[in-house]
């Protein structure tokens, strides 16, 4: 069997909760309410339970604000 190749945070569309945690330095529990605020914004996607965030849109949205 051969393992599927690592992609890098940087590099995903998409990124878990826990990677972008990482990749934004904010907390869990800070991510989770902005991603409960912003459900029907375009920059989440729910599959079933799994909430992955759009980096891109969401990097583009860090921008534009100022304190979170």
């Amino acid at each position: 069997m051969s393992e599927q190749p690592q992609v890098e945070i940087k590099d995903k569309f998409c990124l878990t909760i826990e990677e972008a945690v990482a990749y934004f330095n904010i907390g869990e529990k800070k991510l989770r309410k902005i991603v409960s605020d912003n459900m029907d914004t375009g920059v989440i996607i729910q599959n079933g339970v799994k909430i992955l965030i759009k980096r891109k849109l969401f990097e583009d949205y860090l921008k534009d604000i100022t304190a979170i």
